[in-house]
């Protein structure tokens, strides 16, 4: 196993608990990001570094001063409606500083890379729940650059210089089982923390469209907890340290749940109602959207241990609840 793994976009809801995982094994990460959407008191397990993937300086001065061999790259740019207004931001975020990042893994001789990808590149299936195999069709600015990247990944596996895995997550959600850490954006996009949020100030959720076919109208989604997408990407850096192939994997818990399933399972861990105000569709919503990860299974031995909704959002509502002294503290993070 790699003793010292970059990780780029460390700050971030996700890239902080994988972090965290890496350290509970053992594995120093080298924690990379520019700040700019990250939150500075999520960098609490190994080493931090400020700075920005766009800059082979910054990234050939980070190789030479650690002895990386494995690399998992979850910084980019991840609102699909920003997508949409700002598209050349999520091509130079998403694309460009990606290759930036790998020019300097094949400069530094580092040839590992666990890839954040998202379910976002299927667009709306043809079929559920999706699989691999599926054709990848993605509906959004932010999807097609998920996909691209994973397009640039593979020319560069094929050309001998990498050996990857991508992880295409589905709706991560929860916090640390402990509420030592957990997610917290602003402004918040997510559907299980925007209704916990309209719980607690005591005002109306949205939901956007509720004239879809399905159970009640609403859109369903495959809601993975954050600390298992964490686990999968320990077990992808094992599978690149036992062979010398690529692959690309769905992780994600293979149940949808409706918005309001999602509303009434918030509504029963707090205790407490919340008014829903009904919206129009979001253009590209899919209907449904949940996941096989029969190949995850296969290929890396990845389940999640957190399979039922409600405990998802019974961490999150602790992280809420008991989370306010890390959201308040701030990190050391070490200059560019």
């Amino acid at each position: 196993m790699s003793r010292h793994v970059l990780v780029t976009g460390a700050a971030g809801y996700i890239g902080s608990h994988v972090c965290r995982a890496l350290a509970s094994g053992g594995i120093t990460p080298v924690c990379v990001d520019d700040l700019r959407t990250g939150n500075a008191w999520a960098l609490r397990w190994g080493d931090s570094l400020r700075g920005d993937l766009a800059d082979p300086g910054f990234l050939d001065a980070v190789f030479a001063r650690y002895p990386i061999d494995a690399v998992m790259h979850l910084a980019g740019s991840a609102l699909a409606g920003e997508g949409e207004r700002a598209p050349l931001q999520y091509w130079d975020n998403n694309i460009a500083a990606g290759i930036r990042l790998l020019q300097a893994m094949d400069r530094a001789g580092v040839r590992r890379l666990v890839f954040s990808s998202s379910c976002s590149i299927y667009g709306q299936p043809a079929r559920m729940p999706v699989d691999e195999s599926l054709p990848i069709q993605p509906l959004s600015v932010y999807g097609r650059s998920k996909a691209v990247f994973e397009t640039v990944l593979a020319d560069v596996a094929t050309a001998g210089g990498l050996d990857y895995v991508a992880l295409r997550y589905f709706n991560a959600a929860g916090a640390a089982t402990d509420a030592a850490i957990g997610e917290w954006h602003e402004p918040e996009t997510h559907l299980i923390p925007n209704v916990l949020l309209a719980i607690r100030e005591n005002r109306p959720v949205q939901v956007f469209g509720t004239d879809y076919d399905t159970v009640d109208g609403t859109c369903v989604r495959d809601y993975v907890h954050v600390e298992d997408i964490a686990s999968a990407h320990l077990l992808a850096l094992e599978r690149l340290q036992r062979e010398r192939a690529s692959h690309a994997v769905n992780i994600g818990s293979g149940r949808g749940y409706s918005v309001r399933e999602v509303i009434a399972c918030c509504e029963q861990v707090s205790g407490r109602r919340v008014q829903v105000q009904e919206m129009p569709r979001r253009p590209g919503d899919p209907a449904r959207l949940y996941a096989d990860s029969a190949q995850a299974r296969a290929l890396l031995g990845w389940a999640p241990r957190h399979d039922n909704l409600a405990a998802i959002v019974a961490s999150a509502w602790r992280w809420l609840e008991q989370g306010e002294a890390q959201r308040n503290s701030r990190a050391e993070v070490a200059p560019d």
